[in-house]
């Protein structure tokens, strides 16, 4: 990062997943109006985000990154706001009990609006049109009229975004994200679930562990950290028109901060080293994420980590590995010993979603949840034997109860994934199976802690 870079610098390179919008007057005027509203976020609490993330890469706290594949404005509404923000408390509460450290909670909301794709263009009984972008660019149904991209759309993503980070304010510091209640929440989904069983003693062992700091007089009335919660947003860094309007320099420290979101990731079809949108996020001071995919190895990602970490400063980087249940174990050993060698500082953390997408025999795009979650323990298991900090994970999930990931508890089978298959763009963990999977995360954490502290134990008496 250096002091020449500018916020305009990436229109001067080449560039992927790019709207094309006609009216080029009202993109202007809608870029201009964008710049002079007030961020949606604060340099400071990206500084204090990425503290946090250098204490996750050390192995002092982990980090919880989830929500929603794609933010629509047709969903826009209190109680699914509410809802997303209540499964995340839930599973940060299951996830602090097994890794006995705390959770920092990194959402995908308030900005989560647009999608690379595939292909540029869609066809259907024989009528092409401009592929479905996120409705930060244009609108999903099938007309000439709502895939053509309309600048006014960024506009009604900073609002809706406005509003989200409002009412996740209240609601984080107002008593909804008290522990004890979270916990009670847990509670119900024990009591409900197939396998409730197996969750009831670690959600009796956190019982406990709340009813024991009560009679220590450690109360939510007494200590802010019991009642209140810090959350901060990310999203991916797609459409950079909006993102550069957001872009301001931090008056304390003199650096320039993407206000759009705490946090911002480029993803794995746009992380061309000589591309805009790697150019764009270098010159940022926000915590980054990379996407990891299968195809990028080993010395294309240093390339990469040195350009958007040039001072190997701890919690700038993340790199967010979607590999595959099927490839992991093969292709992330390989990316942990380089990057280990070279002395490189940065996070790693699971994404099990995007590379586990199957299409169904009732022609749906799915996601087996068996293959999330083989994918998630074969992440812990591949850093534990490289000795390796496995810092966090990445979900995408919904607090609504959706069918669109097969299996689970509930045993989601393709014949019902029509039943309430609601996704915009990719398909979701829906409330039990996010919450499911907390639970088998837990206990992998849990694994992982108690064979440290019995080495450790080791250790001190072969000293003795």
């Amino acid at each position: 990062m250096t002091n020449k870079w500018q916020p305009t610098d990436w229109r001067k390179k080449s560039i992927e997943q790019v709207p094309e919008y006609p009216d080029k007057k009202a993109l202007e005027k809608v870029e201009k109006t964008i710049k002079n509203l007030p961020p949606l976020v604060f340099a400071g609490e990206s500084r204090k985000l990425q503290k946090y993330l250098a204490d996750a890469s050390e192995g002092k706290c982990f980090v919880l990154q989830g929500g929603d594949c794609a933010e629509s404005f047709v969903d826009f509404h209190p109680n699914y706001i509410r809802d997303t923000l209540r499964v995340l408390l839930q599973m940060s509460v299951i996830l602090t009990f097994g890794a006995s450290m705390p959770v920092i909670k990194v959402s995908r909301v308030a900005g989560q609006f647009a999608k690379p794709r595939s292909e540029p263009t869609e066809e259907r009984n024989g009528k092409e049109l401009e592929s479905y972008r996120g409705d930060i660019i244009n609108g999903l149904d099938f007309t000439e009229e709502s895939r053509t991209p309309d600048p006014l759309r960024m506009l009604r993503a900073y609002n809706q975004s406005a509003s989200t980070l409002n009412l996740l304010r209240a609601l984080s510091q107002g008593g909804y994200a008290d522990l004890n209640q979270v916990h009670r929440w847990n509670l119900g989904f024990v009591e409900k679930n197939p396998q409730g069983e197996k969750y009831k003693k670690i959600a009796d062992q956190i019982s406990e562990s709340l009813s024991f700091m009560e009679a220590c007089g450690v109360k939510s009335e007494t200590v802010p950290e019991i009642r209140e919660m810090k959350l901060f947003t990310s999203h991916e860094s797609l459409l950079l028109l909006y993102e550069e309007a957001l872009t301001r320099i931090d008056s304390t420290t003199g650096k320039w901060y993407d206000c759009s979101a705490h946090m911002l990731w480029v993803g794995d079809r746009t992380r061309n080293i000589d591309g805009a949108h790697i150019n764009f996020l270098s010159g940022l001071a926000n915590p980054i994420g990379l996407k990891v995919g299968p195809t990028l190895n080993s010395d294309n990602l240093l390339k990469l980590i040195d350009k958007l970490n040039p001072k190997n400063e701890k919690g700038r980087l993340t790199l967010i590995v979607r590999l595959g249940y099927d490839k992991i174990s093969k292709l992330l050993p390989l990316l942990l010993k380089r990057i280990k060698d070279e002395g490189r500082n940065l996070n790693w953390f699971c994404d099990p979603m995007h590379a586990n997408t199957i299409k169904s025999s009732s022609n749906y795009k799915t996601r087996p949840f068996k293959n999330i979650l083989k994918e998630v323990e074969l992440f812990f298991d591949i850093h534990k034997s490289e000795n390796t900090i496995a810092s966090g994970v990445h979900f995408e999930m919904t607090g609504q109860e959706v069918t669109e990931c097969t299996g689970g508890a509930q045993e989601i089978s393709d014949e019902k994934l029509g039943d309430r298959y609601r996704t915009h763009c990719d398909p979701r963990l829906n409330a039990s199976q996010a919450l499911e999977m907390a639970f088998l995360t837990a206990e992998a954490l849990k694994r992982i802690r108690e064979e440290k502290k019995g080495t450790q134990k080791n250790n001190i008496a072969a000293n003795n």
